[in-house]
Protein backbone atom coordinates (compact mmCIF):
# COMPACT_ATOMS: atom_id res chain seq x y z
CA UNK A 1 0.00 0.00 0.00
CA UNK A 2 1.43 3.72 -0.86
CA UNK A 3 2.11 6.14 2.04
CA UNK A 4 2.35 9.30 2.36
CA UNK A 5 3.12 12.30 5.34
CA UNK A 6 0.52 14.18 6.57
CA UNK A 7 0.12 17.07 8.26
CA UNK A 8 -1.64 16.24 11.81
CA UNK A 9 -1.00 19.36 13.85
CA UNK A 10 -0.82 23.30 12.42
CA UNK A 11 2.66 23.90 13.87
CA UNK A 12 3.25 27.00 16.07
CA UNK A 13 6.51 28.64 15.67
CA UNK A 14 8.80 25.73 14.95
CA UNK A 15 8.04 22.72 13.46
CA UNK A 16 7.92 19.54 15.43
CA UNK A 17 7.93 16.05 14.65
CA UNK A 18 4.80 15.37 16.22
CA UNK A 19 3.14 17.67 14.02
CA UNK A 20 3.61 15.01 10.98
CA UNK A 21 1.86 11.84 10.59
CA UNK A 22 2.07 8.94 8.00
CA UNK A 23 -0.86 7.98 6.33
CA UNK A 24 -1.76 5.09 3.99
CA UNK A 25 -3.26 6.20 0.24
CA UNK A 26 -5.73 3.98 -1.07
CA UNK A 27 -4.44 1.65 -4.36
CA UNK A 28 -7.03 3.13 -6.79
CA UNK A 29 -7.22 1.95 -10.52
CA UNK A 30 -6.50 4.82 -13.14
CA UNK A 31 -8.91 6.88 -14.42
CA UNK A 32 -8.88 7.74 -18.26
CA UNK A 33 -5.86 9.95 -18.08
CA UNK A 34 -4.58 9.18 -15.51
CA UNK A 35 -0.56 7.78 -14.40
CA UNK A 36 0.33 6.44 -11.38
CA UNK A 37 4.25 6.93 -10.35
CA UNK A 38 6.43 5.52 -8.70
CA UNK A 39 8.32 8.37 -6.54
CA UNK A 40 12.23 8.57 -6.72
CA UNK A 41 13.06 11.94 -5.49
CA UNK A 42 11.22 13.79 -3.02
CA UNK A 43 11.47 17.97 -2.52
CA UNK A 44 11.42 19.76 0.64
CA UNK A 45 11.22 23.38 0.17
CA UNK A 46 11.23 26.77 2.76
CA UNK A 47 7.81 27.23 1.34
CA UNK A 48 6.22 24.78 2.67
CA UNK A 49 6.13 26.46 5.73
CA UNK A 50 3.87 28.77 4.80
CA UNK A 51 1.15 26.10 3.92
CA UNK A 52 0.88 24.93 7.31
CA UNK A 53 -0.72 27.53 8.37
CA UNK A 54 -4.25 27.82 7.86
CA UNK A 55 -4.28 31.43 5.90
CA UNK A 56 -4.90 32.78 2.71
CA UNK A 57 -2.07 33.08 0.69
CA UNK A 58 -0.93 31.91 -3.32
CA UNK A 59 -1.15 28.57 -2.49
CA UNK A 60 -3.70 26.79 -0.79
CA UNK A 61 -3.16 25.53 3.01
CA UNK A 62 -1.94 21.89 3.18
CA UNK A 63 -5.30 19.63 4.70
CA UNK A 64 -4.69 18.08 8.26
CA UNK A 65 -4.82 14.26 7.85
CA UNK A 66 -4.82 14.55 4.04
CA UNK A 67 -1.33 13.79 2.03
CA UNK A 68 1.07 16.90 2.06
CA UNK A 69 1.99 17.86 -1.75
CA UNK A 70 5.68 19.00 -3.04
CA UNK A 71 7.55 18.46 -6.00
CA UNK A 72 8.91 15.08 -6.66
CA UNK A 73 10.67 13.14 -9.57
CA UNK A 74 9.15 9.78 -10.19
CA UNK A 75 8.70 6.59 -12.87
CA UNK A 76 5.68 6.17 -14.38
CA UNK A 77 4.57 2.38 -13.74
CA UNK A 78 1.03 2.64 -15.03
CA UNK A 79 -0.58 5.08 -17.64
CA UNK A 80 -3.99 5.62 -19.09
CA UNK A 81 -2.78 8.50 -21.41
CA UNK A 82 -1.04 8.09 -24.61
CA UNK A 83 1.61 10.94 -24.44
CA UNK A 84 3.05 9.14 -21.68
CA UNK A 85 4.60 5.86 -21.59
CA UNK A 86 5.28 3.40 -18.76
CA UNK A 87 9.05 3.76 -18.02
CA UNK A 88 8.92 7.99 -18.35
CA UNK A 89 11.06 10.04 -16.09
CA UNK A 90 8.75 12.42 -15.32
CA UNK A 91 8.51 15.57 -12.73
CA UNK A 92 5.13 16.30 -10.82
CA UNK A 93 3.29 18.00 -7.65
CA UNK A 94 2.33 15.09 -5.56
CA UNK A 95 5.25 14.74 -3.11
CA UNK A 96 5.85 13.45 0.12
CA UNK A 97 4.76 10.27 -0.97
CA UNK A 98 6.29 7.02 -2.32
CA UNK A 99 3.57 6.73 -4.89
CA UNK A 100 1.20 8.74 -6.90
CA UNK A 101 -1.93 8.52 -9.30
CA UNK A 102 -2.32 12.05 -10.74
CA UNK A 103 -3.97 13.37 -14.33
CA UNK A 104 -1.01 13.33 -16.81
CA UNK A 105 -1.80 17.01 -17.86
CA UNK A 106 -0.10 17.39 -14.36
CA UNK A 107 3.04 15.82 -14.74
CA UNK A 108 6.15 16.85 -16.91
CA UNK A 109 8.51 14.88 -18.91
CA UNK A 110 11.84 15.44 -17.91
CA UNK A 111 13.81 17.75 -20.12
CA UNK A 112 16.44 16.14 -22.29
CA UNK A 113 19.32 17.01 -20.48
CA UNK A 114 22.40 15.44 -19.56
CA UNK A 115 21.87 15.27 -15.50
CA UNK A 116 20.58 13.40 -13.15
CA UNK A 117 16.59 12.92 -12.34
CA UNK A 118 16.66 14.66 -9.12
CA UNK A 119 19.19 17.69 -10.87
CA UNK A 120 14.96 18.94 -12.07
CA UNK A 121 13.99 19.24 -8.40
CA UNK A 122 16.91 22.07 -7.20
CA UNK A 123 19.10 23.67 -10.03
CA UNK A 124 17.18 22.92 -12.95
CA UNK A 125 13.81 23.14 -11.33
CA UNK A 126 11.77 25.30 -9.48
CA UNK A 127 14.49 26.71 -7.43
CA UNK A 128 16.91 27.08 -9.82
CA UNK A 129 14.00 28.89 -12.17
CA UNK A 130 13.29 30.93 -9.16
CA UNK A 131 16.95 32.07 -9.06
CA UNK A 132 16.96 32.58 -12.26
CA UNK A 133 14.19 34.95 -13.30
CA UNK A 134 14.24 36.81 -9.66
CA UNK A 135 17.92 38.00 -10.89
CA UNK A 136 17.19 38.56 -14.22
CA UNK A 137 13.57 39.26 -14.85
CA UNK A 138 12.45 40.78 -11.22
CA UNK A 139 15.73 42.88 -10.60
CA UNK A 140 16.55 43.07 -13.94
CA UNK A 141 20.50 42.46 -13.34
CA UNK A 142 22.70 43.38 -16.12
CA UNK A 143 26.59 42.98 -16.70
CA UNK A 144 28.34 45.11 -14.61
CA UNK A 145 26.05 44.85 -10.96
CA UNK A 146 26.82 44.51 -7.99
CA UNK A 147 24.62 41.74 -6.73
CA UNK A 148 23.95 40.54 -2.81
CA UNK A 149 22.61 36.99 -2.51
CA UNK A 150 21.56 35.76 0.86
CA UNK A 151 21.43 32.22 1.23
CA UNK A 152 23.78 31.67 -0.96
CA UNK A 153 24.51 28.13 -0.18
CA UNK A 154 20.79 26.83 -0.76
CA UNK A 155 19.62 25.52 -4.04
CA UNK A 156 18.50 28.65 -4.86
CA UNK A 157 20.68 31.10 -3.50
CA UNK A 158 23.66 29.06 -5.08
CA UNK A 159 21.61 29.31 -8.77
CA UNK A 160 21.82 32.83 -8.51
CA UNK A 161 25.68 33.34 -7.88
CA UNK A 162 26.52 31.21 -10.70
CA UNK A 163 23.78 32.76 -12.94
CA UNK A 164 25.20 36.06 -12.19
CA UNK A 165 28.90 35.27 -12.64
CA UNK A 166 28.18 33.86 -16.26
CA UNK A 167 26.44 36.84 -17.02
CA UNK A 168 29.14 39.32 -15.53
CA UNK A 169 28.56 40.95 -12.64
CA UNK A 170 30.03 41.01 -9.01
CA UNK A 171 28.61 38.79 -6.44
CA UNK A 172 28.52 39.05 -2.52
CA UNK A 173 26.96 36.16 -1.07
CA UNK A 174 25.98 35.47 2.65
CA UNK A 175 26.06 31.58 4.28
CA UNK A 176 26.67 30.16 7.66
CA UNK A 177 29.98 28.71 8.70
CA UNK A 178 33.44 28.30 7.08
CA UNK A 179 32.36 25.01 4.61
CA UNK A 180 29.09 26.57 3.78
CA UNK A 181 31.40 30.14 2.89
CA UNK A 182 34.11 27.99 0.80
CA UNK A 183 31.78 26.20 -1.46
CA UNK A 184 30.03 29.74 -2.32
CA UNK A 185 33.57 31.27 -3.31
CA UNK A 186 33.83 27.69 -5.31
CA UNK A 187 30.79 28.50 -7.11
CA UNK A 188 32.50 31.84 -8.44
CA UNK A 189 31.60 34.77 -5.21
CA UNK A 190 33.73 37.82 -5.33
CA UNK A 191 33.24 38.01 -1.48
CA UNK A 192 31.18 35.97 0.90
CA UNK A 193 29.95 37.01 4.30
CA UNK A 194 30.04 34.45 7.01
CA UNK A 195 26.65 35.54 9.01
CA UNK A 196 27.44 33.30 12.06
CA UNK A 197 30.48 35.29 12.61
CA UNK A 198 31.59 38.06 14.88
CA UNK A 199 30.89 40.65 12.58
CA UNK A 200 27.28 41.96 12.07
CA UNK A 201 26.05 41.49 8.53
CA UNK A 202 25.35 45.48 8.24
CA UNK A 203 29.27 46.01 8.25
CA UNK A 204 30.32 42.87 6.79
CA UNK A 205 28.76 43.98 3.60
CA UNK A 206 29.78 47.43 3.77
CA UNK A 207 33.11 45.65 3.87
CA UNK A 208 32.74 43.48 1.06
CA UNK A 209 31.07 46.20 -1.48
CA UNK A 210 32.82 49.68 -0.52
CA UNK A 211 30.82 51.14 -3.47
CA UNK A 212 27.27 49.89 -2.61
CA UNK A 213 25.34 47.35 -4.00
CA UNK A 214 23.05 47.64 -7.30
CA UNK A 215 20.98 44.22 -6.58
CA UNK A 216 19.88 42.38 -3.73
CA UNK A 217 18.53 38.51 -3.75
CA UNK A 218 16.73 38.09 -0.89
CA UNK A 219 15.92 34.39 0.46
CA UNK A 220 16.10 35.59 4.39
CA UNK A 221 14.61 38.98 5.19
CA UNK A 222 15.60 40.12 8.81
CA UNK A 223 18.86 41.48 9.19
CA UNK A 224 19.93 40.78 5.71
CA UNK A 225 17.37 43.00 4.33
CA UNK A 226 18.68 45.56 6.43
CA UNK A 227 21.76 45.21 5.45
CA UNK A 228 20.92 45.84 2.07
CA UNK A 229 19.12 48.66 2.37
CA UNK A 230 21.76 50.67 4.37
CA UNK A 231 24.33 49.66 1.21
CA UNK A 232 21.74 49.60 -1.98
CA UNK A 233 23.28 52.11 -4.40
CA UNK A 234 20.95 54.74 -6.21
CA UNK A 235 18.05 52.85 -8.26
CA UNK A 236 19.09 49.31 -6.74
CA UNK A 237 16.47 46.87 -7.34
CA UNK A 238 15.41 43.91 -4.58
CA UNK A 239 14.06 40.39 -5.75
CA UNK A 240 12.22 39.28 -2.85
CA UNK A 241 12.17 35.26 -2.79
CA UNK A 242 11.81 34.64 0.89
CA UNK A 243 11.86 35.35 4.45
CA UNK A 244 13.29 32.29 6.09
CA UNK A 245 13.73 34.49 9.37
CA UNK A 246 10.72 35.14 9.87
CA UNK A 247 8.75 31.69 9.16
CA UNK A 248 8.27 29.81 12.30
CA UNK A 249 8.69 33.13 14.60
CA UNK A 250 5.82 34.82 13.01
CA UNK A 251 7.72 38.75 13.99
CA UNK A 252 7.71 41.37 11.82
CA UNK A 253 11.23 42.53 10.56
CA UNK A 254 12.81 45.55 12.14
CA UNK A 255 14.01 47.58 8.93
CA UNK A 256 16.49 50.32 10.82
CA UNK A 257 17.63 51.71 7.34
CA UNK A 258 14.16 51.07 5.64
CA UNK A 259 13.89 54.93 5.02
CA UNK A 260 16.96 54.89 2.54
CA UNK A 261 14.33 53.52 -0.44
CA UNK A 262 12.81 56.85 -0.74
CA UNK A 263 16.02 58.54 -1.29
CA UNK A 264 18.09 56.04 -3.72
CA UNK A 265 14.42 54.96 -5.45
CA UNK A 266 14.81 51.37 -4.39
CA UNK A 267 12.49 48.91 -6.16
CA UNK A 268 11.13 46.69 -4.08
CA UNK A 269 9.56 43.36 -5.59
CA UNK A 270 7.97 39.94 -4.48
CA UNK A 271 7.52 37.42 -6.84
CA UNK A 272 6.84 33.47 -6.95
CA UNK A 273 8.13 31.57 -9.72
CA UNK A 274 4.84 30.29 -11.22
CA UNK A 275 5.00 34.23 -12.82
CA UNK A 276 7.71 33.04 -15.23
CA UNK A 277 6.10 28.91 -15.58
CA UNK A 278 5.41 30.36 -19.53
CA UNK A 279 9.11 30.98 -19.90
CA UNK A 280 10.43 27.87 -18.88
CA UNK A 281 11.67 27.07 -22.51
CA UNK A 282 14.15 30.55 -22.09
CA UNK A 283 15.17 29.25 -18.64
CA UNK A 284 16.14 25.84 -19.98
CA UNK A 285 17.70 26.52 -22.77
CA UNK A 286 20.10 28.92 -21.18
CA UNK A 287 20.83 26.85 -18.20
CA UNK A 288 21.45 24.21 -20.74
CA UNK A 289 24.13 26.34 -22.28
CA UNK A 290 25.86 27.22 -19.05
CA UNK A 291 25.30 23.21 -18.50
CA UNK A 292 27.20 22.13 -21.66
CA UNK A 293 29.61 25.04 -20.86
CA UNK A 294 30.51 23.75 -17.69
CA UNK A 295 29.58 26.93 -15.81
CA UNK A 296 26.95 25.29 -13.71
CA UNK A 297 27.92 23.10 -10.06
CA UNK A 298 25.26 22.07 -7.99
CA UNK A 299 25.37 20.19 -4.27
CA UNK A 300 22.80 17.73 -2.73
CA UNK A 301 21.94 16.90 0.87
CA UNK A 302 20.25 13.76 0.40
CA UNK A 303 18.19 11.94 3.45
CA UNK A 304 17.39 8.69 2.69
CA UNK A 305 13.78 6.37 2.68
CA UNK A 306 10.26 8.29 3.03
CA UNK A 307 10.70 8.29 6.81
CA UNK A 308 13.14 11.21 6.53
CA UNK A 309 10.75 13.93 4.84
CA UNK A 310 10.40 15.57 8.26
CA UNK A 311 13.65 15.30 9.23
CA UNK A 312 14.87 16.77 5.48
CA UNK A 313 12.08 20.00 6.11
CA UNK A 314 13.20 20.66 9.57
CA UNK A 315 17.05 20.86 8.85
CA UNK A 316 16.41 23.68 6.29
CA UNK A 317 15.36 25.78 9.37
CA UNK A 318 18.62 24.90 10.90
CA UNK A 319 21.31 24.97 8.22
CA UNK A 320 21.24 21.32 7.99
CA UNK A 321 21.72 21.55 4.12
CA UNK A 322 24.31 22.73 1.46
CA UNK A 323 22.69 23.00 -1.72
CA UNK A 324 19.25 21.56 -2.61
CA UNK A 325 17.80 19.14 0.14
CA UNK A 326 16.48 15.99 -0.97
CA UNK A 327 15.11 13.03 0.03
CA UNK A 328 15.49 9.66 -1.59
CA UNK A 329 12.50 6.97 -2.06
Amino acid sequence: MARAWSLKARPQGMPKHTDFAMIDLDTAALGAGEVRIANRWLSVDPYMRGRMNDVKSYVPPFALGEAMQGGAVGEVVESNDDGIKVGDMVLHMAGWRDEAVVPAAQVQKLPALDVPPQAFLGQLGMPGMTGYFGLLAVAEAKAGDTVFVSAAAGAVGSTVVQVAKAKGMTVIGSAGGAEKCEWVKSLGADAVIDYKGDVPVVKALGQAAPKGIDVYFDNVGGEHLDAALAHANLHARFAICGMIDVYNSGAATQLKYLARLIGNRIQIRGFIVSDFMSRADEFYKDMGGMLTAGTLKRQETVKEGLEAMPDAFLGLFSGGNTGKMLVKV
